[in-house]
């Protein structure tokens, strides 16, 4: 994620005569951003969340390994007690929603969508504000949201598909795939790539050779991409420290298009994004029209909600440029606990966790942060750019997942996406 500078919060505005109920509080938001962004009276927007979405789902129990050996920790979980098909309760969806309109009245955040897995299925999606303020369009469950990071985990699965067709090797020098890539003083593999163990680095502090913030130049393809660091030393040798980096994705990019002889757009969207039924997923290409895709928005200093900098992010598409929504994301969660897009046994290995030689215990796998809140084990990823903050988790064990997407930067969606874990897993 490229950093940007860290914002101040807005005075909370309040609802005079009412309940704090999550229309009042839609209510305050949409009026404070017009109030803000446009500095004139703003028609009556929208109560609650639009476009909500609610269907039964079809329970299915899939756990990765981590801490116990494999056979035992799917004993235990076929032990404990799984999610039915059914919808969210009344109650629960009243949670949901005050926990969104509680973040965004904090964040003064524009637009969020959110979508829940129960039972291996989507259960419900939802938008809540505004994808546009200037043109009062309501975010909704189909809005499209900037991935940033959260776009590692989609890669990583074209990847271990590969791996798991017999087209890849985790293991072999990435030259064998990427000639374009210079050779190291040590070789470099695709699942040091993978787990940020490469040595290779992220974006420098004071930008030097990086994309400028608000620059718009447009990397035509991945071997272009790579020229922004592919002659720089590697901080560390390769397998000894975590280093994350979004480079190293781009590089990976460049391994996908070696192994399959395809555009890596063109790879993932046949056998990742239309298998999961991910139909609007796609690269955030700056220049194009794309339909429902959402405005980005930057909060300031003194709390005004502006436009968000420029950003193309054609040269890091693998690692932080790609465009989903709710719904679609809920769609990849059901994939994955489904083992649609991998084996099983390929799903345990990418959230197996690498440890570095040389360096602290590791919480990252293969394109997916592994930990343990609340008291269930989770994968997921979180991101953010110019304009976007994004969040989603699986619980294998609960065979439930949840997605959190927003339109500005920096609004922090982590915390919100747990608790609409605890709402729905009852914890």
């Amino acid at each position: 994620m490229r950093k940007l500078p860290i914002c101040t919060r807005p005075t909370r505005h309040s609802c005079a005569n009412a309940t704090k109920s999550a229309g009042c509080i839609f209510t305050i938001l949409l009026y404070s951003f017009n109030a803000l962004y446009a500095q004139q009276p703003a028609p009556t927007p929208p109560q609650g969340p639009v476009n909500a979405k609610s269907q039964p789902a079809a329970a299915q129990t899939q756990s990765p390994a981590r801490t116990q050996p494999e056979a035992e920790r799917r004993v235990a979980a076929a032990q404990q007690p799984q999610p039915q098909p059914q919808d969210l309760s009344a109650d629960q969806l009243a949670k949901i929603e005050k926990a969104i309109a509680a973040f965004m009245a904090a964040n003064h955040t524009p637009g969020a969508s959110a979508a829940v897995v129960l039972g291996g299925k989507p259960v419900w999606s939802a938008g809540f504000g505004m994808a546009d303020l200037e043109n009062q369009v309501p975010a909704t469950a189909s809005t499209l949201y900037r991935l940033g990071s959260v776009s590692k985990s989609l890669t990583a699965v074209a990847v271990m598909q590969l791996w798991e067709r017999g087209q890849l090797d985790l293991d072999a020098p990435v030259q064998k795939y990427c000639p374009a890539f210079p050779e190291k003083a040590a070789p470099i593999t695709s699942r040091q790539l993978l787990a940020h163990l490469s040595g290779i680095r992220h974006y420098r502090p004071d930008s030097q050779g990086d994309v400028p913030d608000d620059s718009a130049r447009h990397f035509r393809d991945m071997g272009e991409a790579l020229q922004l660091f592919a002659s720089d030393p590697l901080i560390d040798k390769p397998g000894t420290h975590f280093h994350y980096s979004t480079y190293g994705y781009t590089l990976l990019g460049c391994v996908v298009e070696g192994a399959t002889r395809q555009k890596f757009m063109d790879y993932i969207v046949a056998n990742v994004f239309h298998p999961a039924g991910m139909e609007r997923t796609q690269a955030d290409e700056h220049f194009a029209i794309i339909p429902h895709r959402t405005r980005w928005y930057h909060k300031t200093k003194n709390g005004t909600v502006v436009n968000a900098g420029v950003l193309d992010s054609s040269y890091k598409i693998p690692g932080g440029g790609l465009l989903s929504s709710a719904d679609d994301m809920a769609q990849f969660e059901s994939a994955i606990l489904a083992n649609r897009l991998t084996k099983l046994s390929t799903r345990d290995l990418m959230w197996t966790i690498p440890q570095p030689t040389e360096q602290k215990p590791s919480h990252y796998a293969l394109g997916w942060f592994i930990t343990d809140k609340l008291g269930v084990h989770l994968a997921g990823h979180t991101g953010g750019q110019q304009g976007t903050d994004t969040t989603f988790y699986i619980a294998p064990d609960r065979n439930a997942g949840v997605v959190v997407l927003a339109n500005m930067d920096y609004a922090d969606t982590t915390p919100v996406a747990e608790k609409i874990l605890q709402i729905i897993l009852g914890l």
